[in-house]
């Protein structure tokens, strides 16, 4: 017997919650899956901060329905489907799922939603090869450093130039002071 009305609506509300929650969504066909593989994907997915729901395919059409950003992921809704939602690391989470496909040689990455677009498999490929959101940090965080020491290298100049400057000012009004009092 199917689930209760209650309990659909219950998971379409979990399902939308997630989503809002999430950056990307990957839909994976994972048929051949046992429980045990599923629980390995989801302890790979959890330090990346993302997770790995199975849900049925009428249920996510229901909650993605009306919702311009993961709309169009009802085109990748066909067979089993899982769903890996991601709230952090992009890169370190495809990077994850492939590390455990090679491993299970059991899955088929479908596509992915992202900003209200359907991304093909070469397209989460090449997420895979941005920089994680610390890695950018500490990119922008060492530039930042390289500005804020010229900058203060730069500050530290000016008092230097001002001071010659009053001085060589000091200095030929001194002797520009003499040159005006003799004529």
């Amino acid at each position: 017997m199917g689930k209760s009305l209650a309990a659909k609506t219950e998971i379409i509300e979990g399902l939308k919650q997630t989503l809002s929650e999430s950056q990307l969504a990957i839909v994976i066909d994972y048929t051949g899956l046992t429980v045990a593989e599923i629980s390995d994907l989801r302890r790979r997915l959890r330090p990346k901060g993302s997770s790995c729901q199975v849900a049925k395919n009428t249920l996510m059409r229901i909650a993605v329905d009306g919702n311009e950003t993961w709309q169009p992921m009802q085109e990748l809704l066909t067979g089993s489907s899982a769903f890996l939602f991601v709230q952090e690391d992009i890169g370190g989470t495809i990077k994850a799922y492939q590390e455990f496909q090679k491993a299970s040689k059991k899955t088929e990455l479908r596509g992915a939603v992202m900003e209200g677009r359907v991304l093909k498999e070469a397209d989460v490929k090449a997420l895979a090869d941005l920089p994680s959101k610390e890695q950018l940090m500490a990119q922008i965080a060492g530039a930042i450093n390289g500005v804020a020491t010229k900058l203060a290298v730069g500050i530290n100049q000016v008092p230097t130039s001002i001071a010659r400057g009053l001085k060589a000012y000091a200095e030929k009004d001194e002797t520009g002071g003499s040159e005006s009092e003799a004529a």
